[in-house]
């Protein structure tokens, strides 16, 4: 019997709902039975809410503190958040229902989670409502509604927050981050552990909004290092431009810098460090594609602990201070480069490869016979 399950994400507010959703769109193909439709949550409403939606990547590229405020109200009044994104989408929802007749509702992003079950319970509409965390450790209040059928957490961390937010134990389940399975390496044996006197190529990212002090970054690396240095300047053209103006004519071919790329996999892959800020989804890409992490900032909010969780697990370490990261990677390479191998062999224990194909399993599997047992699989 055929499912439908419609996925809440969205395009506009970062990269990391649509990576999520993509990984999981992926693993329908070897489900014939299962059809899924995608639509952005802030497409639903009217122009106020895609303004709202498309000012995430200015605010957050120019005032940290700004959406360090946002972010704060959004904690501490999430039912105002609810019941103002419900009246935006409500008719627009409701048609879409109509159109689609899903079987299952996924959301991905916080913003759609209390103001959709606002509606279906208002209309007393029974489909079941699962939700997919997108962030690691700080999470939102609006992540965490007891009406969910299931809410689905990526780290124990996560976990650990919705129970505090008085969600029932029993409503959420573990997973893993759901990564697309081009970032996993055919055989992790293609990541050599690192040798002495080796040449270094590093990348230097900040999400797909392109923020962070990449120039000290990438000038710290070459000045100091045998190395070559990849940037990627994200969505940010501004920046790209000016990285181009810098840096290639002091640097010529040792640099090579990009705007917003699909092919990052491919860059990661053939990266032995990478640079990033604690962005949940290129956080755990890079780890996917067993690629040393150095993070460099996080987003106050909800990527505020996550260079700790990094940290804790082995998966990378934490440096701020772009005059720092000479000592923070000659400490890497120290002993024959025993820090890096330790955590490239770190990174390959815990990244969970079937975390999307779990996901899937287990939304399809709820109220079949089958149920108990992909709820295990997860747990």
């Amino acid at each position: 019997m055929e499912k439908k399950i419609l996925i809440i994400s969205s395009d506009i507010t970062g990269h990391g709902h649509k990576s999520i959703t993509e990984s999981l769109c992926e693993k329908v193909q070897t489900h014939n039975e299962v059809e899924i439709f995608v639509v952005d949550g802030f497409s639903l409403g009217k122009k106020l809410l895609l303004k709202i939606g498309q000012s995430y990547g200015p605010i957050t590229r120019n005032s940290e503190n700004l959406w360090k405020m946002i972010w704060k109200f959004s904690a501490k009044k999430p039912q105002l958040v609810d019941n103002f994104i419900e009246a935006l989408i409500r008719d627009n929802f409701l048609k879409l229902l109509d159109e689609v007749k899903p079987d299952i509702i996924l959301s991905v992003h916080p913003n759609f989670n209390g103001s959709i079950l606002n509606i279906l319970e208002k209309q007393n509409i029974q489909i079941p409502f699962f939700t997919l965390i997108a962030d690691l450790v700080n999470i939102f209040p609006l992540w965490a509604d007891k009406r969910a059928s299931y809410i689905i957490s990526p780290t124990f961390e996560a976990q650990n927050k919705c129970l505090e937010f008085g969600i029932p134990d029993d409503k959420i389940i573990v997973s893993g981050f759901p990564v697309r399975s081009r970032f996993f390496p055919k055989n992790y044996s293609q990541r050599k552990l690192y040798e002495k006197g080796q040449s270094l190529t590093c990348l230097v990212m900040s999400g797909g909004e392109g923020v962070g002090n990449m120039k000290k970054i990438a000038e710290n690396l070459l000045n100091n290092f045998d190395c070559k240095v990849k940037i990627v300047a994200g969505k940010n053209a501004q920046l790209k431009k000016k990285l181009e103006m810098s840096l290639r004519a002091k640097y010529g071919e040792r640099v090579e810098i990009y705007g917003f790329t699909k092919n990052i996999h491919d860059l990661m892959l053939s990266s032995d460090i990478a640079f990033t800020r604690g962005s949940p989804n290129v956080m755990f890409e890079a780890i996917a594609t067993n690629t040393p992490l150095i993070i460099t900032g996080a987003l106050p909010g909800q990527e505020e602990d996550n260079p700790t969780f990094a940290e804790n697990f082995n998966l990378g370490v934490v440096c701020k201070n772009p005059k720092q990261i000479k000592y923070t990677i000659a400490n890497l390479l120290q002993n024959d480069g025993e820090k890096l191998n330790e955590m490239i062999l770190s990174q390959r224990n815990f990244i969970n490869t079937n975390a999307a194909e779990e996901i899937l399993q287990f939304i399809l599997e709820v109220g079949n016979p089958y149920y108990e047992e992909a709820k295990k699989k997860l747990s």
